[in-house]
């Protein structure tokens, strides 16, 4: 790219008062003067001061020369741009910045070349014996000259720091997109290009799949994303934190209030070539939220709902496994249903002990022991049958959560007796049930 046209110095300064001819005594004494202006640069600014670095100090006096030829350029035609030698200083800002350097380096050179440079010309202009108005007119070409190679410089480290920064963003959203394809790319192919994304290979990586919401911008990127890949503009969004159990642990509320309110569920920690599989349990988890079977706001972790993750990777299964084995609960009403669900996954999940069941449901244990009356009577002999009881856990599990995701938060404990019919019911009714769970096996 051309180096842009310097603005705020005047074209032409001095023009009628320097001698034409001078510029030619000036070009004959060009080397001599850049050899000064050199190792003055390397005496008073450290950064240039590389005797081992052949490169770094060649750069130095080319920058150098450029700068005296531009001067005495502009004395031989003051209307001259000199844009071939500003554009040798736009290359070097654009150099500071592709290393990683600021350009408080090459403005310090360019400070102390040029005053360097004015001292030495302007001896010559006196063992010349120029009037004072020649050497006023050399002065505000050689200001001219600084102006220009500096602007030049300052345009060049701009461009480059903000083509860098979008580089660097490109690279590494082609590096999630790679890492979590499947099936996984080969290790040669992720370090290739982890490398030009300057992103450290690590050997344990999380994904973290964020809730793409409405009155939310999605080019709005996490606080926590340090080291972590982000694409904010997949479906859903999503970060790749890097060591998540280490250094990129997850900092619990602090993590939250990083993703700015925005709900998200952080997928299982994996090796780094199974990223994939991390997406796709956070997404996973993160379409069970925005149903309701999970919580819906917050940072859900998969893994501590892996059962949960488990029982809905197949819906259709599950919803057939539902179906069948809670079949005998079609035939009471929808409010019964509901209770002798809770009641019998509670039983089942209880070793079958009433008083525990009563406890987790915060009702009477009679009353336990009349919904367990109903339950007999409605699957028989499945609730004593180990493989029919786990797939009856697992139904009754699934119907629960569905039935948590359809009604608003669960009231506050039921105090006994609420439920006048089984209250009330009778001793001889109570013992038969005591009969019952003393009999199973």
């Amino acid at each position: 790219m051309a180096a842009p046209t310097p603005h705020g110095v005047p074209d032409g300064l001095g023009a009628a008062a320097v001698p034409p001819d001078l510029a030619l005594l000036l070009r004959d004494q060009l080397e001599a003067v850049a050899d000064e202006v050199e190792e003055e640069v390397r005496r008073q600014v450290p950064e240039y001061a590389r005797p081992a670095d052949g490169t770094y100090r060649a750069h130095l006096r080319a920058g150098v020369v450029q700068a005296l030829t531009l001067f005495v350029d502009h004395i031989a035609d003051p209307r001259g741009q000199g844009a071939a030698i500003t554009t040798t200083y736009y290359e070097l800002g654009r150099g500071e910045a592709l290393e990683g350097r600021g350009l408080d380096a090459l403005q310090s050179a360019l400070r102390v070349g040029g005053l360097h440079a004015w001292r030495l010309m302007g001896r010559t202009a006196e063992e010349l014996g120029l009037d004072s108005s020649v050497v006023a007119a050399l002065g505000e070409l050689a200001f001219r000259t600084v102006h220009e190679v500096a602007e030049a410089a300052a345009a060049g480290y701009a461009e480059a720091r903000l083509r860098s920064t979008d580089e660097l963003e490109r690279r590494r959203r082609r590096l999630l997109d790679l890492l979590l394809s499947d099936p996984p790319a080969s290790p040669e192919a992720v370090q290739d290009l982890a490398h030009a994304a300057r992103w450290p290979v690590p050997r344990q990586v999380a994904v973290v799949a964020l809730a793409a919401t409405a009155d939310r911008r999605e080019e709005e990127r996490p606080l926590a994303s340090a080291g972590a890949l982000v694409d904010m503009g997949s479906r859903p969004p999503r970060m790749l934190v890097p060591d998540p159990e280490g250094s990129g642990r997850f900092g619990g509320r602090a993590f939250t209030l990083a993703l700015r309110g925005r709900p998200a569920a952080i997928g299982p920690t994996v090796p780094l070539e199974e990223a994939a599989r991390s997406l796709h349990w956070a997404s996973r988890a993160l379409g069970l939220m925005g149903r309701g079977i999970l919580p819906r706001q917050g940072v859900v972790r998969c893994a501590d709902h892996l059962s949960t993750l488990l029982l809905h990777s197949d819906e259709p299964i599950l919803a057939r496994l539902r179906s069948q084995c809670l079949a005998p609960l079609d035939s009471v009403s929808e409010g019964q249903r509901g209770r002798l669900a809770e009641t019998l996954l509670a039983w089942l999940l209880s070793g079958s002990n009433v008083p525990d069941v009563a406890a987790r449901l915060h009702v009477h244990p009679q009353t336990v022991r009349y919904r367990l009356r109903q339950l007999e009577k409605l699957f028989g002999d499945a609730l004593h049958d180990p493989d029919a009881r786990l797939d009856l856990i697992l139904a009754l599990r699934a119907e629960s959560l569905h039935a948590q995701s359809l009604r608003a938060p669960s009231p506050g404990p039921r105090s006994p007796g609420t439920e006048s019919p089984e209250a009330n019911s009778s001793l001889t009714a109570a013992t038969k049930s005591e009969t019952f769970m003393n009999s199973r096996p």
